[in-house]
């Protein structure tokens, strides 16, 4: 008769459940618990003693305390009310108590405050909206150092040509300079993900480029759904088609502008394309300069994707 190989469980596993919290995979909870790891993104942000840390999901405060030792406050935004129970504990009646002040609540609805720096392991499911807010976060914070899923991580530093570059990896480096920092095996976390991590540092521009993100952000949108089509086929779609029609109207009312009655806006687009030589060309070999070019040369015509 085959043997069955009893399930192991960590020790750490083990002293967290006597502790009475299981962590919770809605939330995306894997704990950091490699030292090494925190101990390297650390050192790779550059903190300083006068600084004001950002810290997303601290869980247990693995990391956190390890923070507060470096820099002059930390800002701990935690959703489970257990964890920040659990932190609260670990800092009370020590130095650490003053320089530590936690937000309860999801990060993404939360306002928040002024910090020159955030080094954090946050919720892999959050990644993509977190990094847009951290990016249009104003006052500009110095640094980001931050824990991605591996593949998230590959997108947001490809660049064109890359089997993997798509609209966010030129959104991210519109608005900011990003770099792969070191990759970390799923044992380090616990319990372990289903996937491979990477550490990227994003530093963001300032000054910022003097675009409309939101404009430039429908223009991407609009030439990243078929990446390897050229321009004059991605703007071919209906759909399409109708909502920059729309907002060409009501461009031109605003600056009592007439339309011609035999107006056509697939006609308008392609000369615009033709006449920026961007016709075809495809977005995913195009550049952060390319598109430039080509929302300023649409701006300059009166059509607005936004």
């Amino acid at each position: 008769m085959p043997k069955i190989k009893a399930e192991k469980k960590s020790r750490i596993h083990n002293e967290v459940a006597k502790q009475g919290i299981q962590f919770n995979k809605d939330f995306g909870q894997h704990i950091l618990k490699n030292p090494l790891i925190i101990t390297s993104m650390l050192d790779k942000a550059g903190l300083r003693p006068t600084d004001v840390a950002l810290e997303i999901g601290p869980g247990t405060g693995n990391m956190t305390m390890k923070m507060l030792d470096r820099v002059k406050k930390v800002v701990a935004c935690e959703i489970d009310t257990r964890l920040v129970a659990e932190l609260q504990k670990r800092v009370q009646g020590t130095p650490y108590q003053a320089k530590l002040q936690i937000l309860v609540g999801d990060v993404l609805k939360t306002e928040l405050p002024f910090f020159d720096i955030c080094v954090a392991n946050i919720p892999y499911q959050i990644s993509s909206p977190l990094v847009f807010k951290l990016l249009l976060h104003r006052p500009f914070f110095r640094c980001a150092v931050l824990m991605f899923q591996q593949e998230f991580a590959q997108r947001l530093v490809a660049k064109p040509g890359d089997k993997l570059y798509c609209r966010l990896s030129i959104n991210t480096q519109l608005l900011a300079r990003v770099d792969m920092l070191m990759k970390v095996g799923k044992n380090n976390f616990r319990p372990p993900p289903k996937v491979e991590s990477s550490v990227v540092r994003i530093e963001p521009r300032n000054p910022p480029p003097p675009i409309n993100f939101v404009e430039w952000d429908g223009l991407t949108r609009i030439a990243f759904v078929r990446k390897n089509k050229t321009l004059a086929a991605a703007f071919k779609h209906n759909t399409t088609m109708a909502v920059l029609d729309k907002n060409y109207r009501v461009h031109c009312s605003l600056h009592n502008k007439e339309i011609p009655e035999d107006f056509d806006m697939k006609e308008k687009v392609q000369n615009i394309l033709t006449a920026a030589e961007a016709d075809q060309m495809r977005a995913r070999t195009m550049d952060v300069d390319d598109f430039m070019k080509l929302l300023h040369a649409f701006n300059s015509e009166g059509i607005h994707f936004a």
